[in-house]
């Protein structure tokens, strides 16, 4: 691969509020700080791919932002991480997207709370095909792009169109999901498992999509589900693979039926700053190793470390490290035990 990885769909911009406790209705919480930083899978997992590939991957931004200060911060943050920004359309009749994201201080859990505002407008339509040069396309997030969870008669779902007529150019696609609390996820998500090579999902979003469980009533993985979970993806058309992750860890099935399981990092107390974009930072490490052919335990390994560099920010792209760097992470802190390796 030589082309570079294109990626569309949501561009907007994260303010990060740390607060001391999240309140019940009607209470009331202290903001300890804020911050303001890139939101989306566009410049999230754009701008940690950039920067765990140390520059060496071509990738390219495709979506749609306003024209005002936030769409300013935002390109500039993507044009000084080396992402090309031709592919994003600015409009003047709407405000940039943007998601209020209330951090709590000691136990990193986020809350978000979003205005749909630009991304709402971009269209499958907005994607040139026939101009469009890479070897892997992203699109993301599936439910928040309005235009793209459209119904589609010969497809199921524009997105799906859209994933088709990515394939039909020899090009490889590759989605994931937003999380939220909803019963689209199967009727959404599941037409666009034949067009896709590589679906990145949480344990939420792949047991809603697929209708199996991954948690217990005490909210610990049910790890003999995960491969069936994996199986059922497969089954479903998705030609390369399928990733699941979650806090305790990840797994994976290849298309030839390769197997691997993946605990997490065991971080040390104080080491988690926040937790936004880490889903983000997953999947740019699940792409790095596409992109650069690892093997599947080492793509796990790349996406478990890359996720871990992530938690150290309260920002979704500070934290991210260079390859060498990032991949090493396994021999300064070690593996969590919740979740076997194999």
């Amino acid at each position: 691969m030589n082309k570079g990885i294109a990626f569309a769909g949501n561009i907007l911009i994260d303010k990060i509020k740390m607060i001391d406790v999240y309140p019940a209705g009607g209470m009331l919480c202290n903001i300890k700080s804020q911050k303001t930083g890139v939101g989306g899978c566009v410049p999230n997992t754009a701008i940690n791919l950039s920067k765990l590939s140390g520059g060496k991957i071509k990738i390219f931004a495709i979506g749609r932002t306003g024209s005002d200060a936030s769409a300013d911060y935002v390109l500039k943050k993507l044009t000084e991480n080396n992402i090309d920004i031709s592919g994003v359309i600015r409009q003047s009749d709407i405000d940039t997207s943007f998601t209020d994201v209330m951090t709590e201080t000691k136990s990193g859990n986020r809350t978000f709370f979003h205005y749909r505002g630009a991304n709402d407008e971009f269209a499958p339509q907005d994607i040139d095909f026939d101009k469009l040069s890479c070897d892997i396309l992203h699109i993301g997030y599936a439910l928040l792009l309005e235009k793209f969870d459209k119904k589609n008669l010969q497809y199921g779902t524009e997105l799906a169109k859209a994933l088709y007529n990515a394939r039909q150019r020899g090009i490889l696609t590759s989605i994931d999901v937003v999380s939220e609390q909803s019963q689209r996820f199967k009727e959404v998500v599941s037409c666009s498992l034949k067009y896709c090579d590589y679906v990145t999902l949480n344990e939420i979003e792949s047991s809603n999509v697929s209708g199996i469980p991954l948690r217990d009533s005490g909210g610990n993985i049910i790890e003999n589900n995960l491969k069936a979970v994996c199986k059922w993806f497969i089954s479903q058309g998705v030609s390369r693979q399928i990733c699941i992750h979650f806090p305790e860890g990840c797994a994976a099935l290849s298309s030839k039926g390769e197997y691997r399981q993946q605990p997490s990092l065991c971080l040390p107390k104080g080491y988690i700053k926040g937790t936004v974009g880490a889903g983000d930072a997953f999947c740019a490490g699940i792409l790095y190793a596409a992109y650069n052919n690892l093997s599947l335990s080492d793509s796990l390994l790349t996406a478990v470390s890359s996720a871990a560099c992530n938690l150290s920010s309260e920002d979704s792209i500070s934290g991210m490290k260079e390859y060498i760097i990032a991949s090493a992470m396994h021999k300064e802190y070690p593996l969590r035990k919740e979740i076997k390796l194999i």
